[in-house]
């Protein structure tokens, strides 16, 4: 009799049953694990000589996984945060797997066992305001294009939002009157109230004076009125950022992407001194210790807090241990 294979139902069971029904993941995490095992089952497919249909939990061997988390990081030049959010997606298959099928326990721990792979802590690249202002003039605000791009950087910048939060965005998320905010809501669904400045919340009246919206539409939308996506920003950002080079120079050498607005915000919140729990709330992360590695102190903070300190006079009278004879002549007598 033809033994039949366990991984389908199981691969179901853990999107469905699992990740929606138990974790209620949200849809941005199903889409990412969902990416993961597209990638990760066609390459095992291309490796074992079988279509992907006819893959067995068998194949699934830890050392397919180490391959390609190889494959995704050197072959597919993705980073090293790439590559470990694809072992999450992994892991957390054969979590469930566990609890599942007992005979597969001892494949289950031989993957659970690849360890995260560390990356370097480099210190971050931000955007100094004069770059920010050349940046938010680049857009033709006289096209609808260039009106909605303006106001999405600007917002990016007020917020200091996560650009697919601020994609998701909709009007009745904005508060229009005095005192103004937006409700953002980040990852694992932990909803922020963030102020908004008048000149951001006049952008936005503009552009839905132009571009009429429901009160749950998305806001930023495409000449089809379709939601942009964070590729699309990115790719006219990058044009933004090629033609700011003129007037800034210094924008050469950065890499600039929509998460360079909220690291920004925060770098420039500090310089403020704006204190950094408050800065916490404003950016929504849970530890303190995500917030230090982006609000670092600029450039500029630390050079001022250098002149503060004075530097060490040369002194001409000799140290104290050298003037002090009896003290030498007892450590030489030890």
């Amino acid at each position: 009799m033809r033994t039949i294979d366990l991984f389908p139902g199981l691969m179901r069971a853990f999107f469905y049953e699992w990740l929606v029904e138990q974790r209620n993941a949200s849809v941005h995490t199903v889409r990412s694990y969902r990416d993961t095992w597209r990638l990760f089952l066609r390459f095992v497919a291309t490796r074992v000589g079988k279509n992907v249909a006819e893959i067995a939990l068998a194949d699934l061997a830890s050392g397919e996984v180490a391959a390609f988390l190889s494959h995704a990081e050197h072959e597919r030049g993705g980073t090293i945060g790439t590559r470990n959010c694809r072992l999450a997606a992994i892991r957390s298959f054969f979590h469930f797997v566990a609890t599942k099928d007992p005979a597969s326990i001892a494949l289950c721990a031989e993957i659970l066992s690849i360890p995260v792979k560390r990356a370097p802590v480099s210190e971050p690249c931000y955007l100094e305001p004069s770059e920010v202002t050349t940046i938010l003039a680049q857009p033709d605000r006289s096209t609808l294009e260039g009106m909605r791009d303006h106001a999405l950087l600007s917002f990016l910048y007020n917020s200091g939002a996560r650009i697919q939060e601020a994609l998701d965005l909709c009007p009745n998320a904005v508060r229009f009157e005095a005192p103004s905010c937006v409700r953002l809501f980040g990852k694992g669904r932990k909803e922020r109230i963030c102020p908004l400045w008048p000149e951001t919340v006049q952008l936005l009246k503009n552009l839905l004076e132009r571009q009429p919206r429901a009160p749950d539409q998305r806001l930023f939308v495409n000449r089809y009125g379709e939601p942009l996506s964070a590729a699309g920003v990115r790719f006219k950002l990058g044009g933004y950022v090629k033609a700011a080079t003129d007037t800034a120079p210094s924008l050469r050498t950065k890499h600039v992407t929509p998460h360079s607005f909220r690291h920004a915000t925060a770098v420039h919140l500090v310089s403020a001194g704006v204190d950094v729990t408050v800065i916490r709330s404003w950016l929504g992360h849970v530890s303190l210790d995500t917030t230090n590695h982006y609000a670092r102190a600029t450039l500029e903070t630390k050079r001022k807090a250098l002149e503060q300190v004075a530097a060490p006079q040369p002194s001409k009278q000799p140290p104290s241990w050298k003037r002090d004879a009896n003290v030498l002549a007892w450590l030489d007598a030890l």
